[in-house]
């Protein structure tokens, strides 16, 4: 997603390994509720946070965004925050802890099942276009996408994911040009109209 800056980016990828005690622990009913709800290990969730925000909802006085708009505990971007909350049908704020919890890890099971494990974390960071292209061409990721993986995994092994790839689920582009996260990401070709499309379509079952 949208990184933060450059120190407390860092910070929070050192704290990728969550230890008893840490800011983490009071978000530990939602990370359980938003784990439960898409079946994703509460591991995952909880390293996520770990390198996003550090379990930090605030930020020099005002609720944590990076440079490029990411929002919350999940560092979401505007357009991703957008459609997961509509089709999960959440509140407003995307600052909210449960809210952003629980539409970040949606939106990691999507990345998930697009490109298992452990390709998921690398689609989430580097976005999943680049991921995508990453996987089909050998295409360089950056050397923060490889060290934000390495964090949340323990390994700098992300090449070709365990799962298949599936080209079926959506394409991704940003309102600016660029492809990646926070971004247009819908069935077959890119389209306007949103993150998702009619669920009659899919087979990705209703949470």
């Amino acid at each position: 997603m949208g990184r933060l800056r450059p120190i407390l980016a860092a910070a929070c990828l050192a704290a990728a390994t969550p230890a008893s005690g840490t800011p983490l622990d009071r978000w530990a009913p939602h990370i359980s509720e938003a784990a439960a709800r898409f079946g994703v290990p509460e591991a995952w969730i909880r390293r996520l946070i770990a390198a996003e925000s550090g379990g930090r909802t605030m930020f020099e006085g005002r609720p944590i965004t990076s440079r490029a708009g990411a929002m919350g505990l999940m560092q979401l971007m505007p357009e991703t925050w957008k459609e997961t909350r509509r089709h999960l049908r959440l509140g407003t704020d995307p600052h909210d802890p449960r809210d952003n919890i629980l539409a970040g890890t949606f939106y990691l099971k999507m990345m998930y099942e697009r490109f298992g494990y452990p390709g998921l974390f690398a689609a989430y960071n580097a976005g999943p276009a680049r991921y995508a292209r990453h996987v089909a061409r050998g295409e360089r990721l950056p050397g923060e996408t490889i060290a934000y993986v390495a964090a949340v995994t323990g390994s700098e092994n992300i090449g070709v994911p365990t799962a298949r790839m599936r080209r079926d689920i959506f394409v991704v582009r940003r309102a600016d040009g660029d492809e990646g996260i926070g971004a247009v990401a819908v069935t077959g070709e890119a389209r306007s109209e949103g993150l998702f499309v009619s669920l009659s379509t899919v087979s990705t079952p209703r949470y």
